[in-house]
């Protein structure tokens, strides 16, 4: 058998492709599908099969644009009326080479949600490994606030509940566990960075999994995590199936003057530099958002419906964030400028952001004059405390959140390092702003110094 684990950063899901005798077939993958194309062809390989544990609701589904590539067929639960593919339920089995695929529904995370068992045809009746999608994690459980309704929610949980007790962790300690998400995702709070967990070693140390029933239905139904008004669009396209691209979108290369046009347009141009870089020199009233962190913020931060431009540093790559953006269905790509220096040495005009460090911060605390703003999760703050007299407005809603703001003050913004601090000064400088400085290091830098937390 030949397995490969394919993670993608940023938004570190997991998908996997899996071979025997000459036949393939690929779970969960993502929509920039060249690395599969690359596998089969690596291994002679025919992909028979491509499983889809769930509808995604943090990026888009790679099934439809890797099916129109080679010709396999999608296979997902019964539970939601998909557009494509074809539906299984519980006790389906493929065999696929040397495999026995046997289906599990799973519901919980989503009601369609499906585990795909996998047994060797030489011990068919011992499973092997088991790809559990959003359902099972490493050190975690399946979010569920998804459903965005109480009594759902309550319902999901006993689902989940019953997925995971009466199903999954039947199948035997020595079952190898591999979930659809690692460390860093926003589908679950407390994934652990393990890169390969068993049944067994899940029931001695998974949190969740040590909580009587009635303790996990209490915490899994009022369990809440940011939610992205952007998922809404997402849940359209892995149910109805994305535009098709057919490779992986080019965007040119554009000059001062055509970015200049695009931005009187009512372009996006999104800087992915790193906020140091971002912070010496910027064309104004554009967004920060580090390259890295588009995965998570550009759901938050970026619409659909307008065209992007991207500004990077002379020598970044741009693959990589043109990659992130279509794993979100941000096809609307329109061109990047090949470095700022490009802007600053044809004369244009440039903007600065104040940054402070930690200690400047702290000597300059002054609760009449200056609004410490955190834009961190609730999540961050409730694990590692907040700066005394500080404001919480999460990064995502910030735009939405305005009002509560004053024009009047020094806006001081941190986050956990400053990545997120500067992206958020970005958004206020934009919105008319004008003393806003973010404190570099934030958080991590605020504790390494010393300085109280409550």
């Amino acid at each position: 058998m030949i397995f490969e684990k394919i993670t993608s950063k940023g938004i570190a899901s997991n998908s996997y492709f899996v071979a025997s005798k000459g036949e393939a077939f690929v779970v969960d993958p993502r929509r920039d599908i060249d690395v599969y194309l690359a596998l089969l062809q690596e291994n002679d390989a025919k992909l028979v099969a491509i499983f889809d544990t769930h509808r995604n609701e943090d990026f888009v589904n790679g099934s439809p644009e890797l099916a129109n590539s080679t010709g396999a067929i999608i296979y997902h639960g019964n539970k939601l009326a998909f557009k494509y593919g074809t539906s299984v339920k519980e006790g389906d089995v493929f065999k696929i080479g040397d495999m026995n695929i046997n289906i599990l529904e799973t519901p919980g995370h989503t009601p369609e949600s499906i585990s795909i068992i996998i047994k060797n045809s030489a011990h068919p009746d011992y499973p092997f490994m088991v790809f559990t999608g959003d359902t099972l994690f490493a050190g975690d459980v399946g979010r569920i606030d998804f459903y965005r309704n109480t009594k759902k929610q309550l319902e999901a949980a006993g689902w989940l509940h019953d997925s995971l007790f009466n199903k999954l962790l039947k199948l035997g300690d020595h079952t190898i566990v591999l979930p659809a998400h690692g460390e860093g995702s926003i589908c679950g709070g407390g994934i652990s960075g393990i890169p390969f967990t068993t049944i067994g070693y899940e029931k001695k140390t998974n949190p969740k999994l040590l909580l009587s029933k009635e303790e996990f239905i209490s915490f899994k139904s009022t369990e809440k995590f940011e939610i992205a008004p952007h998922m809404t669009v997402l849940e359209k396209f892995n149910l109805e199936g994305p535009p098709i691209l057919a490779g992986l979108i080019q965007p040119p290369s554009l000059s001062v003057k055509e970015v200049k046009q695009f931005i009187a347009q009512g372009a996006q141009i999104i800087d992915v530099r790193e906020p140091e870089s971002f912070a010496g020199g910027h064309i104004p009233n554009t967004i920060s958002i580090w390259k890295n962190g588009l995965p998570t913020y550009a759901l938050w931060l970026l619409s659909y419906d307008k065209p992007i431009v991207l500004i990077k540093s002379t020598h970044q790559d741009i693959e990589q964030s043109v990659r992130y953006l279509i794993r979100l269905g941000f096809d609307n790509i329109i061109g990047y400028l090949r470095g700022f220096r490009e802007w600053y040495m044809n004369g244009e005009e440039i903007s600065k952001t104040d940054i402070w460090s930690v200690h400047e911060l702290y000597r300059n605390i002054d609760y009449d004059n200056i609004f410490i703003l955190d834009v961190r999760t609730s999540r961050s703050i409730a694990d590692s405390g907040k700066i005394k007299g500080s404001h919480h407005v999460f990064l995502g809603e910030l735009s939405q959140r305005l009002a509560e703001i004053p024009m009047d003050k020094k806006i001081c913004v941190y986050c956990d390092s400053g990545f997120k601090a500067k992206a958020g000064a970005s958004m206020l400088i934009k919105n008319g702003y004008k003393n806003v400085a973010s404190v570099f290091g934030s958080m991590t830098a605020w504790k390494n110094a010393g300085y109280p937390i409550e």
